[in-house]
């Protein structure tokens, strides 16, 4: 049974509007006789903890010629999200179409990775049997392998490094990893932010610091518009433009608190602009879209059979649009967690399983390279939070969320526990639970032996790390903010 099927069965037993139109759960039905056999180019452009800060999608902080330039030439997706907001198992899904808690890769960065269920494999394997070149590499060298980050073990996944490497003719599945704008992050000197422009969500405290914080994040996207721009420059240059559909795209949301590692859609949501054949030019589309979707999609661009397992679907078939999304968090670093989201175009539901621990719990990662989190902890203790940023500061979360999107776009007022939207909390809870039961197949509690090695592993990383800041690991948070505000100090313009 598919777990469209599956979910359909208990959407009729409980007699749920809609249900029988759940997103993300229906196979493609695409077959090899069906397929229409073109072969495509095929261009991932994948940006690392990309939140939607870019011109076009209306930042006007943010300088991005090169990929605002794109968007006019293809199609821009603003409701496109990532299964979770953190790379390992993000990019686990997205190079095999499959949640991952169905195979074993939902916690970050395991130390024992387990192979791919039996019968399923990375969508490259579908690719190299149909005569394509796969490549996967780095922006900074065409002999570079990009980053891969994936929470599986298997075989090559790839055949090189650049499409270069291809043989005469042979169409090729290639990806282009560009590292911005994962922290640490880099000044811009040509273009500087100005902070005192920048304007906060109103979950982050209105200082210096965070705005500083912000600013440089914003010249961290425009240092990769340049790189973006001369990806698409190189395949111009080649004269493989007409013959190449390239998908931009980030591998989850911003690096920035209470977004990154978590499910608000600050940590999932990220661009997705797809120019080439099939593809309007100048359009602003809103389907929902996830990031397991884009590994079929692509197999039927090219006119390849996509397996009936694969738990994504190809998104271009106009009337067949995803009416949910769902994400999941569970260990990051050595944070132990496990959190669950579904989310239509105008409403979240978040389950929390860990409802006693607070969602600051300490990590590692998070402590030593987020200033805006040791600023809040800081000005938490002297009183000088609003209540909107006291709630991610909270020492306990509630068992579940929901949020209206449209008239709370930020995410802020829980109505689990509003009378006036308990059909919609049923609705969304059955959802959910439905959804749970069909792909949520992770052991639970994780291998013990598992979080004392990401212990072990992130308390050596946090020394080291705050020692390269002249720190010591157990600085006082009033310290630390110092040290922030001395660093965060604005770009000095080139001359």
């Amino acid at each position: 049974m598919t777990i469209g099927q599956s979910i359909s069965n208990i959407f009729s037993l409980l007699i749920i509007s809609g249900f029988f139109f759940l997103s993300g759960c229906n196979p493609q039905k695409t077959n090899q006789d069906e397929a229409v056999l073109r072969e495509p180019n095929i261009l991932w452009i994948v940006a690392d903890d990309l939140g939607t800060d870019l011109g076009c999608y209306g930042e006007s902080n943010a300088y991005t010629p090169n990929i605002d330039k794109f968007a006019s030439e293809g199609t821009m997706y603003t409701n496109f999200f990532t299964v979770t907001a953190v790379c390992s198992p993000s990019r686990s899904a997205l190079i095999t179409g499959m949640y991952p808690s169905s195979i074993n890769s939902h916690q970050h960065r395991t130390q024992y990775k387990l192979p791919l269920p039996e019968g399923m494999f990375p969508i490259t394997k579908y690719f190299r049997n149909a005569g394509y070149f796969t490549s996967n590499g780095s922006f900074e060298s065409r002999e570079k392998q990009g980053k891969e980050d994936y929470n599986f073990t298997a075989d090559s996944l790839f055949d090189g490094t650049d499409w270069s490497q291809r043989k005469e003719g042979q169409p090729f599945f290639s990806q282009v990893q560009i590292f911005f704008p994962h922290r640490p992050f880099k000044r811009d000197p040509e273009n500087p932010v100005d902070e005192k422009k920048i304007k906060l969500p109103p979950y982050y405290p209105d200082h210096r610091v965070a705005r500083q914080d912000w600013a440089l994040y914003l010249e961290y996207i425009q240092l990769l518009d340049k790189e973006v721009g001369k990806v698409l420059k190189r395949l111009d240059d080649e004269g493989l433009t007409d013959s190449t559909i390239v998908f931009f795209f980030g591998d989850q949301g911003r690096p920035h608190v209470r977004a990154k590692q978590f499910l608000y859609d600050g940590g999932i949501n990220t661009p997705l602009i797809v120019k080439g054949e099939g593809f309007e030019k100048g359009i602003v589309s809103d389907i929902l879209i996830s990031n397991i979707d884009l590994g079929p999609t692509a197999l039927a661009i090219a006119g390849i059979y996509v397996p009936e397992y694969i738990q994504g679907r190809d998104f271009l078939p106009v009337g067949d649009e995803r009416a949910y999304v769902f994400a999941m968090r569970d260990r990051r670093d050595e944070t132990v967690d496990r959190i669950r989201a579904v989310r239509s175009k105008d409403y979240k539901y978040i389950k929390n399983f860990y409802p006693e621990k607070p969602y600051t719990q300490f990590n590692a990662y998070k402590k030593q390279a987020y200033p805006t989190l040791t600023l809040m902890q800081v000005l938490q203790k002297q009183g000088k939070l609003t209540s909107e940023q006291l709630l991610f500061m909270a020492s306990e979360r509630p068992l579940e969320e929901l949020y209206d999107l449209n008239n709370d776009p930020f995410e802020l007022n829980n109505l689990s526990g509003d009378s006036e939207y308990r059909d919609k909390m049923e609705e969304m809870r059955s959802i959910m639970e439905a959804w749970l039961q069909e792909v949520d197949k992770g052991t639970y509690p994780e291998d013990p032996a598992e979080i004392k090695f990401a212990e072990e592993l992130m308390e050596s990383r946090f020394r080291e790390q705050m020692e390269a800041k002249g720190l010591t690991p157990d600085v006082s948070d009033e310290e630390f903010l110092q040290y922030w505000e001395e660093y965060l100090t604005p770009t000095i313009k080139k001359e």
